[in-house]
């Protein structure tokens, strides 16, 4: 059953509630939901980075798996279905240095058993996109 408003609030109940306590430690956090969108934020620090004062890879591929999820769950009504995914490509165009990461997260198909998503990164205040990434989430439950 739907809810009738998913907020930010929610999604960021969703996020500490269900996820693994090394991704909450990246600090991600819930700026804006839609229908079957959310909007994330990692805040730079020197903790995620890698040589160069570049924020790793790593960090901003989980946060792109945790981006696509939270837009699942807005897209399922605001609830976190279980799920996993199934594929997941990130191709990285810039770094992101010295800067937030803004992650604007889509779902583009959702099926009972498998849903589509991407999701754009950014450097907050640039607008020109760091890396994009696909997914493919199977629905469990």
């Amino acid at each position: 059953m739907k809810s009738l408003e998913f907020t930010v609030a929610a999604a960021n109940a969703i996020l500490a509630d269900n996820f693994a306590p090394w991704v909450l430690a990246c600090g991600i956090t819930v700026d804006e939901v839609g229908a079957d969108t959310a909007r994330l934020r990692i805040p730079f620090s020197a903790q995620l980075c890698r040589v160069g004062g570049i924020m790793s890879g790593q960090t901003l591929a989980s946060g792109a798996d945790t981006a696509m999820v939270l837009a699942l769950s807005a897209a399922m009504g605001g609830v976190l279905n279980p799920c996993t995914t199934v594929d997941m490509n990130v191709n990285y165009m810039r770094p992101i240095t010295g800067a937030d990461a803004i992650l604007q997260a889509k779902v583009k198909r959702l099926g009972r058993s498998l849903a589509f998503c991407s999701v754009e990164i950014s450097e907050a205040g640039s607008g020109k996109p760091a890396a994009f990434a696909t997914g493919t989430y199977a629905i469990l439950g």
